[in-house]
């Protein structure tokens, strides 16, 4: 492809930039929540906006297809079924906003402040979605495809993709691709472009202790009846020993260990002690202290409590012991770890360790195994050289610490590979307060999408 048709379709999406960012805004103000009940209407709402959009740049076939929960968008762009074809995955569902007094604009009342645009979804995943339409329809409106383009969106991400499983193998013939093109990753730093080659898995739960019937006074009952709050962080601490190793049984029997010349190369991504220092505003670092922070992030499994609850947490004192306690726990496992085998060894770890006083449930909410890129994928040269030419340094390799579990499905179900990117940066703060996106990182980040849908 001539670089003047690259040219031509980089100028087009400059000049349309003022128009396609007010729809961003609009994408953004849907409060697409999927874990809640309350927003089953924004759903639906986000996924209709999809629908629109790619019909008006010459999608085909689009719709959003009902599922048990969250309807998934699929539209395809179809040339020639000699060429070859690149399956794009988003998903346009979002975390929840939570704590809303922790935001300093309203979360889904997007705000531009300097280079950085805040909402929830700026980022992840909306972003990354607009980013792909974005250069698709700055490429239709100059010249012509080479390849075959299938977009599957999904709504059902954020917590943890229950329909997609169930999507792909009834589809399987419409979503016969050679690859599939995932931007729902990130970059190290902005002038530093990113492909992922690895992912965690994960295996989440939610664990709840019972004691009394009901909450009870603490004079008249304390010492006398086990408190389940004070279990559950008694529970909770066993879980990792004095070096933040987790004492699950069997946990660390199937981590894969890399290789010295893997070590090497995380090693010159320049993700020390200081990088996530100062992106976590953290005043120390913890974990595992004999790997390298990059490995503990990507290359070793974790175990984490995402929340907890118990008792009286409103302002002022109320002298009860909690009828129940409750804790959200994840872990992020690594390749060759099984997360139905990380459920069973949490389950004997309860049995060990929860006492008699009390007794327990635990839900195993959502599981996906880790993915790696065991061989090179196809058009991952050709996206490597976009990343190269819009930026003007090589791009990085790196292992995301995150879980993205469509890959690993896509890999199983289809049989194809991903190239795992995006355009976002650690410190966008994704799921929490104040998530933003960086308008600069983010419009080179289209202009590398259309050198690639242009040159593949």
């Amino acid at each position: 492809m001539s670089q003047d048709k690259i040219k031509s379709a980089i100028l087009q999406y400059q000049s349309n930039f003022d128009d396609l960012y007010e729809e961003y805004l609009t994408f953004l103000k849907i409060p697409s929540v999927s874990t809640s009940a309350e927003n089953a209407s924004d759903i639906q709402k986000a996924a209709d906006f999809l629908v629109q959009k790619l019909e008006s740049i010459g999608f085909k076939q689009v719709k959003a297809h009902p599922t048990p929960k969250h309807p998934i968008v699929y539209g395809e762009y179809l040339v020639d079924p000699e060429k070859p074809t690149v399956l794009l995955y988003g998903h346009y569902d979002v975390q929840p906003p939570d704590p809303i007094e922790d935001w300093h604009t309203a979360p889904f009342e997007p705000e531009l402040r300097g280079d950085n645009l805040y909402a929830r979804g700026a980022s992840d995943m909306k972003g990354q979605i607009w980013a792909t339409i974005s250069s698709l329809q700055a490429v239709l409106e100059t010249s012509d495809l080479s390849l075959n383009v299938k977009y599957l969106i999904e709504g059902e991400e954020e917590i943890g993709s229950p329909s997609l499983d169930i999507f792909l193998k009834e589809h399987q013939t419409t979503l016969k691709c050679d690859l599939v093109l995932n931007p729902d990753g990130g970059m190290i730093a902005p002038d530093k472009p990113t492909i992922i080659y690895a992912l965690r898995g994960m295996a989440y739960f939610e664990l709840r202790l019972y004691g009394p019937k009901a909450d009870l006074h603490s004079g008249t009952f304390g010492g006398v009846v086990g408190n389940p709050a004070n279990i559950l962080s008694k529970v909770i601490a066993k879980m990792h020993d004095e070096n933040w190793q987790v004492t699950l049984p069997r946990f660390y029997d199937r981590v894969r260990q890399i290789s010295p010349e893997e070590k090497e190369n995380l090693s010159r991504l320049g993700m020390d002690d200081n990088f996530y220092l100062e992106i976590s505003g953290a005043p120390q670092l913890s974990g595992e202290k004999e790997f390298p922070p990059v490995e503990r992030t990507g290359a070793r499994p974790t175990l984490d409590v995402n929340g907890i609850y118990s008792g009286y947490i409103e302002k002022g004192a109320k002298t009860i012991i909690p009828s129940y306690a409750m804790a959200k726990i994840s872990t992020r496992l690594v390749p060759d770890q099984d997360p139905e085998e990380v459920h069973a060894s949490m389950r004997e770890f309860l049995k060990e360790t929860v006492p008699d006083s009390v007794h327990w449930e635990l839900d195993y909410l959502s599981g996906a195994p880790a993915y790696i890129t065991e061989e090179n994928v196809p058009g991952l040269d050709c996206f490597s050289k976009s990343l190269e030419e819009t930026w003007g340094t090589k791009h990085l390799l790196k292992r995301e610490g995150g879980s993205i579990p469509v890959a690993t499905a896509m890999k199983e179900i289809l049989g194809v590979d991903s190239i795992i990117t995006g355009f976002g940066l650690p410190d966008d703060q994704i799921h929490s307060p104040n998530e933003h996106v960086h308008i600069p990182t983010h419009r080179k980040g289209v202009e590398a999408l259309i050198r690639f849908f242009l040159n593949f």
